[in-house]
């Protein structure tokens, strides 16, 4: 039996982007051990994992924020007999840990990173727009590196064996009845945040559909003060900000009937439970290698710029200034793909 380690420390959404590729393996390998190494807080999103598939947390914002916290965590981790080491990640933090293993003999396999492509894709001059290798393919690639024979056959954290648990969830909203719509509004970084004033005017038109239920999705502070406004201002529309843990929100999300997102970690929570997702992209694009897992390529909502993609995170500046990937993107079009999306599923 094999026992090894996978580090993959950040970010959201990367994180939840392992998990199709590494319960994949561990189904195929039964008699090996796996143990993920990612933020302490992650750890909830490993829900319904395989018996062989165990979760360990690093704190990067705590006691392993300094250099010297760090090592005196890859020190205690080091003694473990790991077999080999799958680094996923390849940034600085996961380079020192890895590399301890390294220099204790243990094999180490590194996740390939084509930064030479990315950089082409959002160059303002000579653009080559064409899509990029996926990031779930290039985390496969990995396992398959070290010796690993398997195909991904992932398809939901919840399923026959793991149903999803509704009690909690039936205790406070009740039974469904119409249509759940989620809406995640936010990101991370600017370039791929939709104007808020031009989504609130999404869920007000929704909102008016008395076939239609609303949750809203985000974080705590500013999120949370303008998602709780809609859901005071229009009817049938809940802010689910702190209302639930983390596995309860997958569950939720797992009985929505459809998902609207930014490019986002809301958009491979619901990739991971199987729930359609309708995403909107600003200065990121789908060619960048980081759509939700199964997700349909149709279903990305975005702006046929030339300037576009100008970012693969998100973080820069809009150099012409005016964000126009977002603000020219008018929120009619967007009630429109969700209601031909609902039309859909009706049919279906």
């Amino acid at each position: 039996m094999a026992k090894i380690l996978i580090i993959r420390l950040s970010a959201i959404g990367d994180v939840a982007m392992t998990i199709p590729v590494i319960y994949s393996v561990a189904k195929a390998y039964p008699q090996d051990s796996f143990t993920i190494l990612t933020q302490t807080f992650l750890i909830p999103v490993f829900v319904n994992r395989p018996a062989n598939v165990n979760v360990l947390g690093i704190n990067t914002k705590g006691a392993e924020k300094s250099l010297s916290g760090l090592l005196r965590f890859t020190s205690a981790l080091v003694k473990y007999d790991y077999d080999m080491v799958l680094d996923l990640h390849n940034i600085i933090r996961p380079w020192i840990i890895h590399t301890r293993f390294r220099l204790k003999g243990t094999p180490v396999y590194v996740i390939k990173r084509d930064r030479k492509a990315r950089k082409q894709l959002i160059q303002q001059k000579n653009k080559v727009f064409k899509p990029l290798y996926p990031v779930i393919n290039s985390y496969a690639d990995v396992f398959r590196k070290a010796g690993f024979n398997f195909e991904i056959t992932f398809t939901s954290l919840f399923d026959d064996a793991h149903p999803a648990n509704l009690a909690e969830l039936d205790s406070v909203l009740g039974k469904k009845t119409g249509k759940w719509i989620g809406i995640a509004p936010f990101a991370k970084h600017r370039g791929k945040i939709y104007p808020i004033d031009y989504m609130e005017k999404v869920v007000e038109t929704l909102s008016l559909r008395e076939d239609i239920t609303l949750f809203l999705f985000g974080g705590r502070g500013y999120e949370e003060a303008v998602m709780e406004q809609w859901a005071y201002q229009y009817p049938r529309v809940h802010s689910m900000i702190g209302r639930y843990s983390l596995d309860s929100e997958l569950t939720l999300i797992s009985r929505l009937d459809l998902l609207l997102s930014m490019d986002s970690a809301n958009m491979h929570f619901a990739s991971l439970v199987g729930t359609r997702v309708l995403s909107v992209w600003g200065a990121t694009h789908p060619y960048a290698g980081f759509y939700g897992f199964g997700q349909k390529q149709e279903d990305a909502i975005q702006l046929d710029l030339l300037c576009r993609p100008c970012s693969i995170y998100g973080k820069k500046k809009c150099y012409r200034g005016d964000w126009a990937c977002m603000v020219q993107l008018m929120p009619e079009v967007i009630v429109e793909k969700v209601q031909n999306a609902l039309s859909d599923e009706s049919r279906d």
